[in-house]
């Protein structure tokens, strides 16, 4: 199978700038394997009509940060923290930061490059006075999409209404839809919300690699999922309850760690699911709609397949032409899917 045949036109005008506001008036479109693969257009907070008491909701809690330090006509990416007061960063422009530069960021940071990894990331180590993540903080730029080209009013508006870890470069979008009524709505139905982390990383923005998709390799992403969770999760299981995962990022937590039962871990997974993987345990999948030839419309392809879809690559390319049709909104601040 090849990246090319998970190419699609896709217009401008269908490329979301903004949120919906409020976020659970978003649109929905549903595909339910259950009946024939019969598809519906809802708003968001419709969901809870097609979620079953004793459902499990898996939602990524991680927190995105403002990545982006701007200065003197430079620009340091924040990726990950690596040690104290130690960043692995991407840097622009490349040629001003060699092993051993230096720079005054602000009256209170510098910051000096240690290392030059091999795929061209520096490793940049902070100094001040004071703290250095909490001025950090202060002074970043939450990083947006090349695609969204309007500054966010409110940079909360790119973060999820449980969003708590820091560590993500971007937003686990599919949990951008849900608010605080709508989760007390679910759990008052009976649904069980559940929290893992997975920190978005640098391969989100990137392409993939190779023509050839046995050929690529994802980066690998942090995850962790605690052990109180891990044991809900396996007895849900073992009772026959449904897991649905809110966006890609959970499925790959939920996919990573499962084997007969979940067990409590922090690692890192470079899972790659597209479309001939073997599926283990997530029976429903929230997700938005995705970039052409990006991992995401695969991972979602390759559930088609699992819910019964004959050819997941056909099936979620008529999925996103009809949705296109319907006027959609797509990308991180589009629409939604649920596939069940």
């Amino acid at each position: 199978m090849k990246t090319s045949d998970f190419d699609y036109a896709l217009p401008r005008k269908f490329i979301a700038q903004n949120p919906a506001v409020p976020r659970d008036s978003s649109r929905l479109l549903v595909y339910d394997s259950g009946k024939n693969g019969q598809v519906s257009h809802k708003q968001f907070f419709q969901i809870k009509e097609f979620l079953n008491p004793g459902d499990v909701l898996v939602v990524n809690r991680s927190k995105v940060i403002p990545a982006r330090i701007l200065f003197k006509k430079k620009e340091i990416f924040l990726l990950k923290k690596i040690a104290d007061n130690c960043y692995q960063c991407l840097v622009k422009p490349g040629g001003k930061f060699g092993i051993g530069m230096q720079y005054e960021i602000s009256g209170n940071l510098r910051c000096a490059v240690v290392d030059i990894e091999n795929d061209g990331s520096r490793v940049i180590k902070f100094e001040s006075d004071g703290n250095v993540d909490d001025i950090l903080e202060d002074i970043g730029i939450t990083p947006l999409p090349p695609y969204i080209t309007k500054s966010l009013a409110d940079s909360g508006q790119y973060q999820t209404v449980y969003a708590r870890e820091k560590g993500s470069v971007a937003a686990p979008t599919a949990g951008l839809h849900f608010t605080e009524n709508l989760l007390k709505d679910l759990i008052s139905i009976g649904v069980q919300i559940e929290e893992i982390v997975l920190h978005v990383g640098r391969g989100t923005f990137l392409p993939v690699s190779s023509e050839n998709l046995q050929e690529h390799h994802m980066h690998e992403e942090e995850f962790e999922i605690s052990n109180e969770t891990a044991d809900r999760l396996s007895s849900a299981v073992a009772e026959g309850r449904r897991i649905i995962a809110v966006g890609t990022t959970s499925v790959r937590v939920l996919e990573s760690v499962y084997d007969k039962k979940f067990t409590g871990v922090r690692g890192f997974t470079d899972i790659f699911i597209y479309p001939g993987y073997k599926w283990k345990i997530v029976d429903g999948l929230v997700t938005n709609f995705h970039l052409p030839k990006s991992t995401l419309i695969m991972l979602v392809a390759s559930f088609l397949e699992k819910k019964g879809a004959s050819g997941g690559r056909d099936k979620i390319l008529e999925l996103y032409e009809i949705a296109k049709k319907e006027n959609y909104r797509f990308f991180s601040f589009g629409d939604a899917m649920l596939i069940i």
